[in-house]
């Protein structure tokens, strides 16, 4: 590998980052328009035209708040929680396809950072990765309901990961590859997942909102029952960590889901459009976006149109509704390739 290929890397890289970042700030704004909306409401509408400043009105806030560690706290691992929630979270976008293939100067460079053939694997790493820094957080803080919020958050997660983990299964079943990149490439045209796996990407998304612990699934930070939840003691950029990361966890699981059951970068007729390879790849990865933003939207509109659930429906959902129906999913999957392959 040439140092144009590590220039090119670094460069998108970083642009993902921004990306990433951008869209995560803007969430907040977007969130904050949709609950307006849905309640009749105007939302931020003073921080510049229609509110667009609101989000780094809400920054510069978090910045320029006072920053209090408790005095019986771990400092240290105080410190480490939220660090690694955010950049658990922000690691997992490496693997994504983002889009198809640029020709710059003759050579192809691909709009993906890591093409790891083991790449839904790296994604569930992250994610498991992404409980320590809630229950750290937590327990640092020694806090009775910080602690409470940490461990319902913690055996949340670790559950809806299981039915998580098992519809992927069916999944996997289904591509033959652990190559998110592969995955892509199997979807072109209209051969989308969905269409194949539907049950799989039902069980898949409502373990991803449990996963974003977002209402309904948001009991690690029931204000009715646990003041903050798990982060009831932070503040300052502590605390903004903590918030910001759940809405990059929302854009990258939007993005995830768009991979895996919906075509990823892939648009329907794109082919018979004539354009050249670069526009093709371009637009592309606009519609890929445009499926990320209506996912998106769709958490948004189920936070404020469901109310949350109690913790033993919670609990209930994961272990005795979707796990079984996992389990179906992959049952039915092997008997029918099996027959398949038979005939």
């Amino acid at each position: 590998m040439d140092w144009t290929i590590y220039l090119y890397k670094t460069i998108f890289l970083i642009v993902i980052l921004l990306v990433t970042l951008l869209v995560a700030m803007y969430s907040t704004y977007a969130e904050r328009k949709v609950a307006a909306f849905m309640q009749d409401r105007l939302g931020p509408n003073r921080a510049g035209i229609f509110g667009l400043l609101q989000p780094l009105a809400d920054g510069l806030k978090m910045f320029m708040k006072e920053e209090i560690i408790p005095l019986s706290a771990n400092k240290k691992l105080f410190i480490l929680g939220p660090s690694i929630a955010m950049t658990t979270a922000l690691l997992t976008g490496v693997v994504i396809p983002w889009g198809g293939t640029l020709i710059i100067f003759g050579r192809e460079f691909s709009l993906q950072i890591a093409d790891l053939n083991i790449g839904i694997l790296y994604v569930f790493a992250m994610v498991s990765i992404g409980v320590y820094g809630i229950m750290i957080g937590g327990w640092a803080s020694n806090n009775k309901y910080a602690l409470l919020g940490s461990i319902r958050a913690a055996s949340q997660m670790i559950s809806y990961e299981i039915a998580m983990g098992m519809s992927i299964i069916a999944l996997i079943l289904t591509t033959g590859t652990l190559s998110l990149h592969e995955i892509v490439i199997q979807q072109h045209g209209m051969h989308w997942n969905i269409f194949y796996q539907p049950l799989g990407f039902l069980i898949f998304f409502i373990c991803a909102l449990a996963e974003t612990n977002r209402a309904p699934f948001d009991l690690p930070e029931c204000e009715t029952e646990l003041i903050g939840g798990y982060h009831t003691e932070y503040s300052s950029m502590k605390l903004g960590f903590y918030l910001f990361s759940e809405y990059v966890n929302m854009f990258i699981s939007s993005a995830v889901i768009s991979t895996l059951y919906f075509g990823g970068y892939n648009m329907p007729f794109i082919d018979q459009l004539g354009l050249s390879a670069n526009a093709v790849t371009l637009l592309g990865t606009f519609f890929f976006f445009l499926k990320v933003f209506f996912f998106i939207f769709l958490f948004m509109w189920i936070r404020w149109t469901l109310p949350r659930f109690r913790y033993d429906q919670l609990m209930n959902l994961g272990w005795k509704g979707l796990m079984p129906l996992a389990i179906f999913n992959i049952l039915a999957t092997g008997v029918y390739y099996y027959f398949t392959e038979l005939t």
